[in-house]
């Protein structure tokens, strides 16, 4: 076999992999897109706030003040063409698992990026910056609605 057959065979695997990528055209999603869905499926983990600490409240400020998405807080990634890396900064509810809980958003967040927006994700790095104690609970209902209304629209779909 030649090098030029092997590469041709190796690309057209690499092409029936990505559902973005088909022989009527191909279909690119911007970070935004990415961090959105990564940020709604690491916050559908119960006792998980997304950007922990001063960056929560903070963001919540800024979210109250320019109207915008919470959903993107604490979330940073990058997108190639077929994958896609995530990087996720978060509070976690005291009493809780770290180890359990970051499995769970991994786990997660792998799962919604791969099947919603159809890139193979590498990796998703944790870093939990904060401990969410009762006091905060507010937050975390506030967190729960976003849950449920994201499981309200995925069975819509």
């Amino acid at each position: 076999m030649s090098e030029t057959t092997g590469g041709r065979r190796q690309q057209r695997r690499r092409q029936q992999r990505s559902p973005l990528r088909t022989e009527r055209g191909s279909t690119t999603v911007s970070d935004a897109v990415v961090s959105q869905v990564a940020g709604i499926a690491a916050q559908e983990v119960e006792g998980v706030q997304m950007g922990g600490g001063a960056t929560a409240a903070v963001g919540g400020f800024l979210q109250s003040v320019t109207g915008g998405s919470g959903y993107t807080r604490g979330v940073s990634v990058e997108v190639g063409e077929e994958e896609a890396a995530v990087d996720l900064t978060m509070a976690v509810e005291y009493g809780k698992s770290i180890p359990q809980i970051t499995e769970a958003v991994r786990r997660n967040v792998m799962s919604r990026v791969e099947n919603l927006v159809g890139l193979k994700v590498t990796e998703v790095n944790v870093t939990v910056a904060d401990v969410q104690f009762p006091e905060e609970r507010p937050m975390l209902d506030e967190q729960q609605e976003v849950r449920r209304e994201a499981r309200e629209q995925e069975m819509r779909a």
